[in-house]
């Protein structure tokens, strides 16, 4: 056997390579993404990988697989479950043959995603098991399960890894592959795939007494555990119970220790955690899953156990559990000194750093896109419809260029209505190439459809940047690196009968800025195509270099395009400098220098 370090999410993808998985698919979305990464470089032939272009056809393709009696397994982001959700609800209800993973990765805090919301209680509420690992080693043992767990019910499981899981790394053992079944096949079954009201009912009592047979079975599952004794009690789950454990390491003090790794709740075991119990504190991310689940069996079973944490106000509803928060909760649980007894300074605790709102990159094409159409637009009244991407940071000083940002795709449906209300206001969308792929066509086609008066911003830089350049069907590779047929953005989106279209250099200031004008008094749905590489695509030509006799120090470049490669130099004489090691040489600034104090960069024809 091999001991390796590995990324949670790496050990994730080992694992399910390990247990015979014929299929993964996937949409990228921090902070999932490495898993379906880490399947495509085993370059196993055995398996098949894609990026799908969104989270719905990714489930829908392994749902395909798994009903054809393959092992298979989709990755997403907590929010992609909600783009997912629609197949995902039926397919319980459907079954497959084989067995379905669908690994969703929450995100505590939120780091970098749009909500918190808790993947346990989507269980809860579609009425799937729930693994929920704590830590890469178990991450890595329980896609086996998980796989199992699906195969042995005939419908789909989610893994709920969270943030410190997926990134966090860890000595993980690799195991011997177990042993590969060949996919059975797809059998007709006189209609069992098709989903009808009466077929519905009868499966949805099947899946009712399963979650019920399934709470006896998770009670007596390794990762379920309950240690330790005492009138007082501590429940945890993911990662929180690693932080509860820190916390026990330096306490001399008998209490009961119940940690929880699945969905539905593990009744039998939760008993006899509560039994002789006065007080329980719970540790858990994101939602009271755990906590709600023990006041449950409390009030069914006529327990006086005391159930505190995020319904009492001694855990956080909101945001990352940490190690000191974690400590802190404990301490003043179990009765302890706390360093905010004696004034102190928690042991350890790093200061808080800065707060350094995230910007556009140097040189990313969507800067210009931005001051492109601010510059055109100028005093005339207008809303900004933003999308979900590197995009986004449009929003940020000096550009303020995002007024809304709602989820994928939205942007675009959003201005549209917008404007039903405003009809006198100017109203632009803008989205990423990707996302234009993932959720932007309905909207586009919705607004042809509905005579829509608004104008899209395509921004395609040439890859999917802020999940870490993957490809999409724009760029003509596929996960595995294969090439595929490239589907030419301009081209679709002329076949559907936009009023105006014109495809722009996002560098090109001068040119971009009149291609906005052109448009704005005219009416329908017109589309702008930036395009201009990203940064990680391309790094562009030499950097730019301010000359300090001719520049006066007006600090226009500074103050408009909101650059990092910009700042004002460090002489006493007042003037910009540019770093050299930032500026890529996209030539915006030199480009808005009233003085032409800017030269050189330049990026190659």
């Amino acid at each position: 056997m091999e001991r390796r370090l590995l990324m949670g999410n790496e050990a994730i993808a080992l694992g399910a390579v390990r247990a015979g998985v014929a299929c993964v698919t996937g949409y990228p979305g921090t902070p999932s993404t490495e898993i379906l990464e880490t399947v495509a470089r085993q370059k196993d032939g055995r398996i098949y990988v894609e990026w799908s272009v969104n989270e719905k056809s990714a489930l829908e393709v392994a749902a395909g697989a798994a009903c054809a009696g393959a092992r298979a397994m989709v990755t997403m982001k907590q929010v992609g479950l909600n783009v997912a959700a629609d197949p995902l609800m039926s397919l319980n209800y459907v079954g497959v043959r084989g067995a379905l993973v669908v690994v969703v990765a929450d995100d505590p805090g939120p780091i970098s995603s749009q909500t918190e919301q808790d993947t346990r209680h989507f269980g809860l509420f579609a009425k799937l098991a729930v693994f929920d690992p704590s830590t890469p080693e178990e991450a890595y043992l329980m896609v086996a399960d998980a796989f199992a767990c699906s195969e042995a019910q005939g419908r789909p499981v989610l893994l709920r890894p969270t943030t410190r899981v997926c990134h966090s790394y860890a000595s993980v053992t690799l195991l011997d592959k177990l042993p590969r079944r060949a996919p059975a096949g797809f059998h007709k079954d006189g209609g069992r795939w098709v989903i009808f009201p009466r077929l519905s009912y009868q499966n949805h009592l099947k899946i009712e007494s399963e979650l019920r047979a399934l709470r006896g079975t998770f009670s007596a599952y390794p990762h379920n555990l309950l240690t330790g004794r005492g009138r007082l009690g501590l429940a945890a789950g993911g990662v929180s119970y690693l932080y509860v454990r820190e916390a026990l390491a330096d306490i001399e003090t008998d209490c009961k220790l119940l940690k929880v790794s699945t969905v539905p709740f593990p009744e039998a075991l939760g008993l006899s955690f509560l039994e002789g119990l006065d007080e329980v504190l719970v540790a858990e991310e994101l939602d009271p899953v755990i906590e709600d689940a023990l006041l449950h069996l409390c009030g069914r079973h006529g327990l006086r156990a005391a159930i505190r944490g995020k319904g009492t106000g001694d855990m956080p509803n909101a945001g990352e559990n940490t190690v000191a928060g974690v400590r802190l909760a404990v301490r003043r649980f179990l009765g302890l000194p706390t360093p905010e007894d004696d004034g102190a300074e928690a042991a350890g605790e790093a200061p808080t750093p800065p707060v350094r709102p995230p910007v556009l990159c140097a040189g990313c094409p969507h800067r210009g896109a931005f001051f492109a159409v601010k510059e055109a637009v100028g005093r005339r009244k207008a809303v900004y419809s933003g999308d979900i991407g590197c995009y986004t940071l449009g929003n940020a000083p000096p550009l303020d260029m995002v007024d809304t940002c709602l989820c994928m795709g939205a942007g675009l449906t959003m201005a549209q209505g917008l404007g039903r209300v405003e009809p006198d206001t100017l109203h632009f969308a803008f989205i990423g190439d990707s996302t234009f792929f993932h959720t932007g066509l309905p909207g586009l086609v919705n607004a042809v459809y509905n005579g829509a008066d608004v104008i899209l911003c395509i921004l395609d830089n040439g890859t999917t940047a802020m999940t870490g350049h993957q490809p999409h069907p724009g760029i003509g590779r596929t996960a595995s690196g294969a090439a595929a047929p490239k589907v030419d953005i301009h081209a679709l989106v002329s076949a559907l009968g936009v009023s105006a279209l014109t495809r722009v250099d996002a560098f090109d200031l001068a040119a971009a800025k009149r291609a906005v004008t052109e448009m704005l008094d005219t009416r329908g749905v017109r589309v702008l195509l930036f395009e201009g590489p990203c940064i990680a695509v391309d790094r562009g030509g030499t950097p730019c270099a301010v000359d300090g006799d001719v520049c006066t120090g007006c600090g226009r470049c500074l103050r408009q395009l909101g650059c990092p490669a910009l700042a004002w130099a460090p002489e006493g004489r007042r003037a910009a400098r540019i770093d050299p090691v930032l500026c890529t040489g996209c030539r915006l600034c030199a480009a808005l220098c009233p003085v032409s104090a800017i030269g050189g960069g330049g990026r190659p024809c």
